[in-house]
């Protein structure tokens, strides 16, 4: 039986027909003849779908409405709201209903579909390879997603909100659908983006303002800012939603200042003819207002006087809601009297304040404090350290099970776990669940591991020899699983432990060999840290001994030595202080070492020496983070002495005797102090100032300053090998080591300021950028000391932190001052850099 295909279009134009022309209202389609003057009720005793390649029949049948048993009239409305029904899914092109067979009074129809094409591929056009890669993420086309308008509109409105956000407001997103002759029934995207000029601000007029300066106003418009030639650190570039949160901030700004009722009546938005962005603000300031009288209510733990004490704000102040709340629960120090509630178990603590009576331009409050009761801390639980094991983690947690809950104590526990270098900062959680029928608290802390270790590796085939360096440190280390097979996955760690081994090799010209070992909690009670390290170095001029014996001169410099120290938190003044004292050993084979002019690299050229050096170090570290410390401060003086052998050995160090006989035992004391402070300006800027001075002296006059140990200032730190124990410390713009005499110096003097900026706070790779001022010198005696008389130099840089290969970073230095004796020395440079620092100081 020949298919009738009867759809909503062909019913309704047979309707009208037979309306107005009765002889033609008998329509024969097919081999049907149907009425459609005289409509007939059919049951449908089938339903058939055809056309549907990746869709579910009996799906389609239900979203049409239809179903076996039902009784539809035809014509009638059911086969015109099947379609419908089917049309809203936005899943086809074509949609039809079929008369397949009729049976007396069943019939049977058939569904037919032409389903709308899917996506095969998409390409992005006008844009760069990053951005198109950004915007892959949100838009999320996936291969086989159905190419209908809710999908082309929602990519366009995507892309362009994308662009918006970064100022382009005039984005074009053109979207073009193209058939996939490889793929059928598919087709392919092309979306074409013309972002177009950045919009910029022409100008923003307040209107309104009368008590406060309009400077000051914008500048709480932090990332709203009018076009400016001088303007450089911060473009001019209209976001609505930044805009949107800089209004918060102007009246912010007027609530300070004690406008309580201050508003933005209104704000528009237009533009500007040249095409910049116009932006009016009319404010309303009303009046200002100031603290009458604070009353408590409630507290029975602390007196009246001692909470008024602490809030701080007395009767006739400007009424700052926001320093009243940072007095009362807000404070980042932890001086506001939520503080002195939450550190004594009061974990239920509420200050209610309530405006009591407002007089003129006189508000009086009333603190309402619920103190409830003190809870005690139950249990400690540690979730996440999948690699560091607990009691490595408790020993650095403050909060003890049946101790006073202490808000202080939780944040102060962040800052040691955070110290220890293995989780995440930015993933640290900590949930306290009250246990309200007994009075105490469980603490949950949630972390997450990052990698520590660091690998140091490089290596290349020069001059007939083998160049390379290879440096491991194990951060978190377990020696005591080192002879347990199952512990090696791929080493031993969980305790806390460090290890560091590294060598470095450029042939028979330069060897070194050194490792070290720390225990960070010596005994595992108490956070008493020991240390052990030896080294061994060797520097030629790659005369092997075989060639010496046949007449050529060898230049060597053996160094061999080890140290080993002990260190200890203390708990007074407070528990940032840590001493350490140690002692080291350096035993110098010097063998005709001069350059290329037959002068001494350093004091010394031949002989032999004994270094024997003990060490105390007193420091307070109260920084939080160390990869990217926001607050906080790091004060440390590091001394170095040895015995004053020089008053028994007998030796008459102002007569003529030799380099050797002065320098046989290193004769010294030497101290460092260094101080660095954080202080963040706004989220993600931090101002970093360090300030550094070193000395090396003499217990003799006649035998002198030591040939070891001395300080040598310029370029970036990494230049020269260290050899004879000497401070090689940077200086950037200008050229390594260029700014003390060859031998060094027994003096240094350096301060630096760094404006930081976080980009990435990801732990597998922390980027911030920097701006930099700082300026140094080295002195020979204390006779030409000169804090004055400095080297200067600015510029800017970028550091990356990555978990393997720790920190590094690139600056470029301009130098401000010129240096004697070099001349050709470039006015600017890049410099590369590895570790926290730029030497010691």
């Amino acid at each position: 039986m020949n298919k009738t295909r009867i759809n909503l279009i062909l019913a309704c134009m047979v309707g009208i027909m037979g309306f107005y022309h009765p002889a033609t209202a008998q329509v024969g389609v097919g081999d049907f003849n149907i009425d459609y003057r005289s409509p007939r009720e059919f049951t449908i005793g089938g339903l058939t779908v055809s056309g549907a390649r990746n869709f579910d029949t009996q799906a389609i049948i239900l979203f049409s409405g239809l179903s076996v048993g039902q009784k539809i009239t035809i014509p009638g409305d059911q086969i015109s709201q099947a379609i419908k029904n089917l049309w809203k899914q936005k899943l086809f092109d074509n949609i039809t209903i079929s008369i397949s067979e009729i049976k007396g009074n069943e019939i049977f129809l058939d569904i037919g579909l032409v389903e709308r094409p899917r996506l095969s591929r998409y390409k992005f056009e006008g844009i760069s390879k990053g951005e198109a890669e950004n915007l892959r993420e949100k838009i999320n086309l996936i291969r086989g997603s159905i190419v209908n308008e809710n999908l082309l509109t929602n990519t366009s409105n995507i892309i362009e909100k994308y662009f918006e956000e970064k100022g382009y407001l005039d984005t074009e997103v053109n979207i073009s659908q193209h058939p996939d002759t490889l793929v059928p029934n598919s087709e392919y995207l092309i979306l074409d983006v013309q972002k177009n000029d950045k919009v910029k601000i022409g100008n923003i007029t307040f209107t309104g303002v009368n008590d406060v300066s309009e400077a000051k106003l914008r500048r709480a418009l932090k990332n709203t800012k009018e076009k400016n030639f001088f303007r450089i650190w911060k473009r001019s570039k209209f976001i609505r939603a930044s805009y949107r949160e800089d209004l918060k901030k102007i009246t912010a700004i007027y609530n300070e200042m004690g406008y309580r009722n201050a508003k933005i009546q209104n704000d528009s938005v237009y533009r500007n003819p040249d095409g910049t962005v116009g932006i009016d603000i009319d404010i309303y300031e009303g009046n200002q207002f100031y603290f009458g009288n604070i009353e408590w209510v409630g507290n029975t733990k602390y007196t009246s006087s001692k909470l008024s004490e602490i809030l701080g704000i007395e009767k006739g102040e400007i009424y700052d809601q926001s320093k009243f709340e940072s007095r009362l629960i807000m404070s980042a120090n932890g001086g506001d009297v939520s503080s002195l509630y939450l550190d004594d178990g009061y974990l239920a603590f509420q200050a209610i304040p309530v405006e009591k009576s407002v007089q003129n331009d006189t508000i009086d409050v009333q603190i309402k404090i619920y103190e409830g009761r003190q809870y005690r801390i139950n249990r400690v639980i540690i979730k996440g350290n999948t690699k560091t094991n607990d009691r490595v983690v408790r020993r650095e947690i403050r909060t003890k099970p049946g101790d006073l809950f202490s808000r202080s104590d939780i944040i102060r526990t962040q800052r040691e776990l955070s110290q220890l270098g293995y989780f995440d900062p930015e993933s640290f959680g900590i949930n306290p669940v009250q246990n309200d029928q007994d009075g105490t608290v469980d603490i949950i802390y949630t972390l997450a591991e990052r990698p520590s270790d660091q690998i140091e590796l490089s290596g290349g085939w020069g001059a007939g020899s083998i160049v390379g360096t290879l440096g491991l440190s194990f951060t978190n280390f377990s020696m005591r699983n080192f002879f347990k097979a199952g512990a090696w996955d791929p080493l031993p760690s969980g305790d806390g432990q460090r290890l560091s081994i590294r060598a470095q090799t450029n042939g028979r010209f330069f060897q070194s060999y050194n490792a070290s070992f720390t225990e960070p909690w010596l005994g595992g009670k108490k956070p008493n840290s020991f240390t052990v390290g030896v080294q061994r170095s060797i520097q030629t001029n790659g005369v092997t001994k075989k060639q010496e014996s046949n007449g050529f001169e060898r230049q060597a410099l053996i160094i061999t030595g080890g140290s080993v120290s002990l260190g200890k938190r203390l708990g007074w003044p407070d528990d940032y202080f840590q001493i350490l004292g140690g002692v080291s050993y350096l035993y110098y084979d010097i063998q005709n070492y001069r350059s290329g002019n037959n002068t001494g690299i350093f004091a010394l050229s031949n002989g032999t020496s004994n270094n024997l050096s003990f060490i105390f170090n007193l420091s307070r570290n109260s920084v939080f983070d160390p990869i990217y410390p926001r607050y906080g401060s790091n004060i440390r003086l590091n001394t170095k002495v040895t015995l004053p052998y020089s008053l028994w050995d007998g030796i008459d160090y102002a007569g003529d005797i030799t380099d050797e006989t002065r320098y046989q035992n290193a004769e010294y004391y030497k101290w460092k102090l260094v101080a660095e402070w954080y202080t963040e300006l706004a989220p993600k800027l931090v101002l970093m100032t360090r300030s550094g001075f070193g000395f090396l002296g003499y217990y003799n006059r006649d035998k002198g300053v030591s040939a070891f140990e001395r300080f040598y200032l310029g370029g970036s730190a990494l230049s020269g090998f260290a050899l004879d124990g000497r401070e090689i410390i940077g200086l950037r713009g200008y050229d390594d080591l260029s700014l003390s005499p060859a031998t060094g110096s027994n003096i240094v003097i350096k301060q630096t300021m760094e404006l930081r900026y976080l980009i990435s706070p990801n732990p597998s790779a922390t980027i911030f950028a920097l701006g930099f001022l700082e300026a140094g010198n080295t002195y020979d005696g204390i006779e030409n000391f000169d804090p004055f008389r400095m080297y200067r130099s600015a510029g800017v840089g970028l550091r990356i932190f990555l978990p393997m290969f720790g920190l590094m970073g690139l600056d470029y230095g301009w130098r401000f001052d010129d240096v004697l004796l070099k001349p050709s020395m470039p006015r600017s440079q890049f410099h590369f850099t590895i570790g926290m620092n730029l030497g010691e100081l």
